[in-house]
């Protein structure tokens, strides 16, 4: 057994041995030895039987296409960039060029800054930047600390907080830093506690140990407050310094200080910010020597010249802005423009204006910025943008940006701008310039343009698109690699190995001039800076390390370099990669003015069921209808499909500026798909497109036909040792005294014995909301009551023997009495759930229902309920004059019958047991006398019933085990019934609770929505409750009646909350009946405690039973029903081929038992039914016993705990009806397995309910959070069945709470709701058909 074996798991996390050194001698270590054995040793899957188990994979795992496009060049050779000159004029570090122009060039301007309108605001010379950035230095490093302590050392970290509107209290405090020696690291403004990505940059503060934050006094004063007037603790930060660097508050250092300016060398200088894909924001270190480089390198590339002017509209804190706009420029002594975001807003016509002014040579800027110019150009007659030498697109490897240039110049080329000087580039925070497009020389022709095919770009292969102009894609060069540079093309995924030439790859470059590391994170480091690129045989090319850039692409003629993509936009689906920006281009394409803001769509995948899944989430205009919405929706996932042959799994249009912002306006991508997963993206607009993108779930199970026979149960069970499924309760034994016997055949003659022998034997107490007595039946009371009501029925209702009688009245002693009334008369009780007086229209239909089809002669009631049937209301939704023969029993006549009738025989019917199934049927089925008394006995035994006992019973009396609980058990067993009407609860939570502790109960029964309520009502009040004395340790037994798999949360939720109150752990468990057989099993009071057991999910599907360890993956809590009652007998059998199945299978629970139901009532032409439902064979095994089938699946599992005799106990589990389970790709599905998930998805979501529809699966969900809450629903529902169920959703309905009916036992009527969903009547909030 290998232990430290690498297991796949969830994340596939490496599992080391478990060991534990003990003392050889020590007589504890055998036994931590054995447990550690245990805790090692995994759980082995059982012996396959006699099937044939193919370990089914679950992913369908495509086939490759034998089309698919290979890379066919031979591998690339490394790109070499010019060399990087030799300027005698360069200085040794670029803070020297600062000391020699503020020297030198004092009046020069350095900066000039705008207001919000657009014009200039101030300017700042190179004399003032100088003077400052020394005043700055010197108070960092002297003037921070009482008594002028040193706070900073040069190489700590300190953060720059300053706006966007403000570059020049910028530009001091950089190179303030610089001078000091301390490290700057830009960062964002935070706006609120709660910024996009807020807690990330904390993140970045904390890898680089930053305590300092450098600030203006207009930004200190705008920051977040807390009351106390502290700035607020921003979440995730560390804890800052904040100080304030505007010039007041600086001190001027002694004629004798000067700054310490060493040559360049590899310290860190400065650190930049970048966020990952997954949202982490890390810190990319660049040394001085690397940042003076770049400085040099972008001069040489650009041709800067001293003197010159640049407009920069670009963010000055990091990637081009700071590398033109602060570094080369001062490095230049050129005058830089600052245009911020803010003055683009209101007047985006401002940079072009800037640079006809001041005659710029250079523009720095984004294709937002080109295509916002244009948009407002028709306002400006007379700009010139003759002047500019180069125009540099930051984002120019954008799949978007040729249109932007090409429309740009379009425009202005009349306005002077020729063609030449539009310089796309390529940078990334990592390896910084990549490449950039030299200016061209006037006249000569521009660079030619890639058009690929999207199909190739999606297998990684270069090839030319000649055809299909659609799936094409136009790529315009980024130029040359940069000055001192070494490029090469490797493998994205896995090791870096060299691409072929006509392979996508990502671009990896040496230089001098490049990032060194993530600051503070080794690790990540290694796999990003210091890349050595393989050979196809693994072997590294050479010595140098490379610099991953994140930028994927390729290199084209004449080494120009072209960029089609970022490793951080790559989605890679079922094996292909798309990127996010051209999906995003591709949505644009589908004129989305009317309908979406074009900046604002979000591209992401997230994983769901083994694969990533596209996403795509823009925010849609406010007066778009929703007509417009679904029409664009619909196109763009039609363009998605045609042209990058992907299907989008979800496509979410929200309200406008809702998505979670950077601090430039962009979308934060990390966060919207975080707000996606969580449910917080609250959507206006959503399609779901599952069924065209899950492609990899595996093929529908073929049932194989079962041709099994006795031969193959013998040879199965010899071969895998396994045992026929079945289980009994103990021996209901002989009763030897006649005197027992008389009184036990039948439950009238009980009652008539009971009245002689004690007569004031206090046998039923009835409370009401308060807990007070409403009324008590003695032995003898209830005898004379019945005596009354008996001959009110041959008198009045002019009954027969044998007739049917319908009892309709409200939970009480009156319909017992009425019980016994008819035994006395010789008819037969039917009882019936009276209508309620407010929702007539719902429920008087199944009364008049039961009533024709139990043909009763005559219906008992009380006068109230006399009234409501015959009443206007009743009249408008039932025929009332069509009744039978009323009798109100409220107030009889003193008459006795002329005699009680006994029947002749204990085969004829005692009574009839109505009910509705859960799949909405309505059966009768017939319960003999003799079935009573067997029924009556095995409950008595397995509870320990006596006469001196006394049980509370809080139940529905109308049909199963709660009606023969409530009328039958006490007459026969003597002992005291508490009786508390469910109804009652509702106006007085405690009350059932109160009445156990009041009269120190032992034993009392429930139904699960008397739990529930109890759970949810009151779970939170036990400190309350205990206060007022409320004690539960008198509980032994509370047993939950149900025919239903128990529903171990709420269970295990409710011993919980109430062991404050002294609930025993052990005292809850549940009991299971079915119509053929009313009581199965009922947990009593002796023997085991019930079992809980996990199976796999998996398996269940396939009717097998797989035990697993607790928490496994997949798994599924089952618990025990209670124990089998005394008589009855339980095998599990194959429901289709009828054969009885071996212990590890799911089947059907077929009965044999003394008490079992005689049959069905009157389902017409149907005696085939009643063969087959209640004395039914095995088609093998043993061909003689007749069981009833329950319509239950469940299985037998022999524990290792002993019953009574001494004997392995067999532990009976249920786990669903048969009738409910859906058939779904060939396997078995219980919908309660489906909506547990379901429910879980999200926290709005109230209740569930599950059914097909023509194959398809529909999910109705009641939302109790908000509205807007309501469409974040449809995706997390979908993903949370295709993960745990591998089911795509076809419809998720979004309803208010209380729509999914549920009877009265708790459970959902799943055929109700379906028939209301098909006929359009549940008035739902939303409705998403997945496409």
């Amino acid at each position: 057994m290998s232990v430290g074996k690498r297991t796949k798991s969830a994340g596939d996390q490496i599992l080391f041995p478990l060991t534990v050194r003990v003392p050889v001698n020590s007589r504890v270590s055998t036994k931590i030895q054995q447990l550690l054995n245990t805790l090692k040793r995994p759980k082995r899957p059982p012996l396959s039987e006699f099937f044939m188990d193919d370990q089914e994979e679950i992913v369908e795992v495509p086939q490759p296409d034998p089309n698919t496009p290979r890379p066919e060049g031979r591998p690339i050779i490394p790109v070499k960039g010019e060399p990087l000159g030799v300027v005698t004029n360069w200085p040794p570090a670029l803070q020297a060029a600062l000391v020699r122009w503020g020297a030198t060039q004092g009046k020069s301007p350095a900066l000039t800054a705008l207001d919000i309108t657009g014009k200039p605001l101030y300017t700042l010379t190179y004399g003032k930047l100088w003077s400052r950035s020394v005043k700055l230095a010197y108070t960092l490093l002297n003037k921070l600390g009482p008594k002028n302590e040193q706070v900073l050392k040069p190489g700590d970290r300190v953060a720059l907080v300053y706006p966007n509107s403000d570059p020049g209290m910028f530009l001091v405090a950089f190179y303030g830093c610089l001078l000091a020696e301390v490290i700057p690291v830009p960062i964002e403004v935070p706006l609120s506690r709660k910024d996009a990505g807020s807690s990330q940059v904390g993140f970045l503060l904390g890898s680089c140990s930053v305590s300092l934050a450098l600030t203006s006094e207009i930004c200190l004063k705008g920051l977040p407050k807390m009351p106390t007037g502290e700035i607020l603790q921003f979440k995730g930060w560390p804890r800052l310094k904040w100080v304030v660097t505007d010039s007041k508050y600086l001190t001027k250092p002694g004629k004798d200080w000067q700054p310490h300016i060493p040559t360049a060398n590899t310290d860190p200088a400065y650190i930049e910010y970048k966020a990952s894909k997954e949202g982490t924001v890390m810190g990319v270190a660049v040394s001085k020597v690397a940042m003076l480089t770049h400085c040099q390198a972008l001069t040489q590339a650009c041709n800067y010249c001293e003197g010159e002017t640049l407009v920069n509209v670009l963010d000055f804190k990091k990637d081009m802005g700071l590398w033109h706009g602060v570094l080369t420029s001062v490095m230049n002594r050129i005058h830089t423009i600052s245009v911020p975001y803010a003055v683009m807003k209101a007047c985006p016509l401002s940079w072009v204006q800037r640079v006809h002014i001041h005659k710029a040579r250079v523009a720095l800027v984004k294709c937002r910025d080109l295509h916002w110019a244009m948009m407002a150009h028709r306002e400006q007659r007379d700009t010139s943008l003759e002047s500019l030498h180069m125009l540099i697109v930051a984002d120019g490897a954008n799949p978007w940006s040729v249109s932007s240039c090409d429309a740009f110049l379009n425009v202005f080329q009349i306005h002077g701008l020729k063609p030449e000087v539009i310089c796309p580039c390529a940078t990334s925070p990592e390896a910084m310039t990549v490449a950039i497009r030299r200016p061209g020389v006037p006249g000569t022709p521009l660079p030619a343009r890639a058009i690929l095919s999207m199909g190739g770009l999606s297998h990684g292969v270069i090839r030319v698109n000649a055809e299909d102009k659609n799936s094409a894609l136009t790529v315009q060069d980024v130029g040359h690699v940069m000055p001192g540079a070494l490029m090469c093309i490797v493998k994205p995924e896995g090791p870096p190995q060299l691409c072929k030439t006509d392979e996508i790859g990502e671009i990896v470059v040496n230089s001098r001039a490049g990032g060194n590391m993530y600051y503070g994170l080794p690790g990540v480091t290694k796999n990003t800076f210091e890349v050595i690129p393989v050979n196809t045989l693994g072997a590294p090319i050479g010595e140098i390390p490379f610099v991953r850039s994140g930028l994927l692409g390729f290199v084209g003629p004449g080494n120009l370099i072209f960029v089609v993509g970022k490793n951080e936009g790559l989605l890679m689906v079922s094996g292909r990669r798309h990127n996010a920006d051209d999906l995003v281009a591709t949505a644009l394409a589908v004129e989305p003015v009317k309908t979406v803001y074009r900046g604002r769509i979000a591209v992401f995948s997230v994983t769901v069921f083994y694969d990533e899944r596209i996403v795509v989430v823009a925010e849609q205009r406010p007066d778009a209808s929703e007509e417009d919405s679904f029409q664009w929706m619909s196109r763009v996932l039609q363009a998605i499909d045609s042209i990058h042959q992907v299907g989008l799994y979800s496509l979410a249009l929200v309200p406008a500026n809702t998505l979670p912002k950077t601090h430039l306006g962009g979308i934060h991508i990390f966060e919207t798909k975080q707000n996606f997963l969580d449910g917080n993206l609250h959507p206006c607009n959503i399609l779901m497109c599952p069924h065209t993108c899950v492609t990899n779930l595996p093929k529908p199970r073929q049932k194989q036909p079962v041709g099994v026979g006795p031969a193959s149960i013998m040879v199965g069970n010899l071969v895998a040792g396994k045992r026929i499924a079945q289980a009994a309760g103990r021996d209901l034994g002989m009763i030897e005294d006649q005197d027992l016997v008389r009184k036990h055949q039948f439950l009238s003659e009980a009652l008539q014995w009971r009245a002689q022998t004690d007569p004031d034997h206090c046998l039923y107490v009835l409370l009401n909301a308060k807990g007070l007595v409403v009324s008590t039946a003695t032995c003898v009371q209830l005898h004379k009551r019945a005596e009354k009501i008996a001959a009110a029925l041959t008198e009045k209702g002019s009954v027969n023997t044998g007739n049917n009688v319908v009892l309709l009245y409200p939970p009480g002693i009156d319909l017992i009495a009425s019980f016994y009334g008819c035994l006395y008369a010789g008819c037969v009780p039917v009882t019936v759930r009276p209508p309620h007086p407010q929702n007539l229209a719902a429920t008087l239909p199944t009364v008049r229902m039961i009533i024709d089809v139990s043909k009763a002669a005559c219906i008992l009631t009380t006068q109230n309920l006399m009234r409501i049937l015959r009443s206007k209301e009743a009249a408008a939704t039932v025929n009332i004059k069509t009744w039978p023969t009323i009798i109100d029993t409220d107030d009889l006549p003193r008459r006795r019958p002329p005699m009680i009738y006994k029947p002749p025989t204990a085969e004829m019917i005692a009574y009839l047991d109505f009910s509705v199934s859960t799949t909405g049927m309505l059966t009768g089925v017939k319960i003999s006398h003799a079935a009573v008394s067997a029924l009556c006995r095995s409950i008595k035994l397995q509870c320990e019933l006596y006469s001196s006992r006394q049980i509370a019973i809080c139940l529905d009396p109308y049909c199963g085990l709660g009606f023969v609980l409530w009328c039958l058990a006490s007459v026969y067993s003597g002992h005291q019934s508490i009786l508390i009407p469910p109804l009652e609860l509702e106006s007085c939570l405690p009350l059932w609770l109160s009445t156990l502790s009041q009269y120190r109960i032992r034993d009392t029964f429930c139904s699960y929505s008397v739990m529930e309520l109890c759970t949810k009502g009151i779970g939170t009040q036990t400190e309350i409750l205990k206060a007022r004395g409320l004690n539960l340790s008198c509980v032994r037994s509370c047993v939950v009646i149900a025919e239903e798999r128990p529903r171990l949360a709420l269970t295990m939720s409710f011993s919980k909350l109430f062991k404050d109150l002294g609930l025993s752990p052990r005292a809850v468990s549940t009991a299971f009946g079915s119509r053929v057989n009313l009581a199965i099993c009922m947990q009593g009071t002796t023997g085991p405690d019930t079992s809980t057991v996990y199976v796999d999910m998996k398996s269940l599907r396939h009717d097998r039973v797989r035990l697993v360890e607790r928490g496994a993956p997949q798994s599924l809590p089952l618990m025990e029903s209670g124990k089998i009652l005394p008589g009855v007998r339980v095998i599990i059998v194959n429901p289709e081929t009828r054969g009885p199945l071996g212990d590890s299978h799911l089947g059907e629970i077929w009965i044999n038992s003394p008490h079992s139901a005689s049959g069905y009532y009157a389902i017409y032409g149907e005696e085939s039914l009643q063969a087959d439902h209640f004395n039914t064979k095995l088609s093998f095994g043993d061909p003689t016993t007749l069981w009833a089938r329950t319509g239950y699946l469940g299985f037998v599992k022999r524990t290792e705990l002993l019953d009574a005799a001494g004997d392995r106990h067999d532990a009976l589990f249920v786990v669903g009806s048969l009738d409910e389970t859906l058939e779904l790709r060939g396997l078995r599905y219980h919908p309660i397995d489906i909506e547990t998930s379901v429910s879980r998805a999200h926290r709005s979501i109230a209740e569930s309910a599950v059914f097909t529809w023509t194959n398809l699966l529909v999910v109705v969900a009641e939302l109790s959070g908000s509205e807007q809450d309501a469409l974040d629903l449809v995706p997390l529902v979908t993903n949370v069945v295709l993960e745990e169920h591998h089911l795509i959703v076809g419809v998720v309905v979004i309803v208010d709470p209380g729509v999914i009916p549920i009877n009265s036992r708790g459970e959902k009527q799943r055929m109700h709701l379906r028939d209301s969903f098909l006929a359009d009547q549940l008035d739902p909030i939303y409705v998403a058909y997945n496409m």
